[in-house]
């Protein structure tokens, strides 16, 4: 029909190719627009957001870690927000947000990973485990409780205490990028 209606249009109206181009090229663009516009709002990093959601709010992750690194609560809870505020076009609100983000650290440990042949340690591993909890105010279906767990791999000659800040930032990036796509790319 649309192609019936351009034809028409090409022969009886607009004899120039060049206005031919513009109208197709406008009635396109119109229509991937409204197709767009149907589906909800979708952000450049992939996150399909609901139309109506304006805000969002994390609180403080808490520790409850048997080992407790000092930074790191305040870290991942900031990053969660950093990434959100960047990624989104949600505004972060104190009060209760459209999404409002909880959760605790259950877990903070290190564990050898590579053994070398005189029984010493080379490699070890630093996991971090996270129960997060977004309830979504606007699309219950996509409310969650679920626990994340991340890792990164380090020398064990180091030491810890020196590269734990670098070491903490790097896990909670990624432990982040998990929380954004359950969140928001349906992952």
């Amino acid at each position: 029909m649309i192609i019936v209606f351009l034809e028409r249009m090409k022969t009886k109206l607009i004899p120039i190719k060049q206005a031919h181009f513009s109208i197709i090229t406008y009635l396109g663009i119109f229509l991937s627009l409204i197709q767009l516009s149907a589906c909800g709002v979708y952000t450049q990093s992939g996150a399909s957001i609901h139309p109506d959601a304006k805000t969002f709010s994390v609180d403080y992750i808490t520790n409850n870690a048997s080992i407790v690194a000092p930074a790191l609560s305040q870290t991942l809870s900031e990053k969660i927000k950093t990434k959100f505020i960047n990624e989104t076009p949600l505004k972060l609100t104190t009060g209760q947000g459209d999404l409002h983000f909880s959760g605790k650290i259950m877990s903070y440990v290190t564990t050898p990973v590579a053994i070398q042949g005189n029984q010493t340690n080379a490699i070890s591993r630093l996991t971090l485990i996270v129960e997060i909890t977004c309830d979504n105010k606007l699309e219950e279906s996509k409310t969650f409780t679920q626990t994340f767990t991340n890792f990164t791999d380090f020398d064990a000659s180091l030491d810890f205490a020196t590269i734990e800040r670098d070491l903490i930032n790097k896990i909670c990036d990624g432990m982040v990028q998990d929380i954004f796509n359950k969140t928001f790319i349906n992952w």
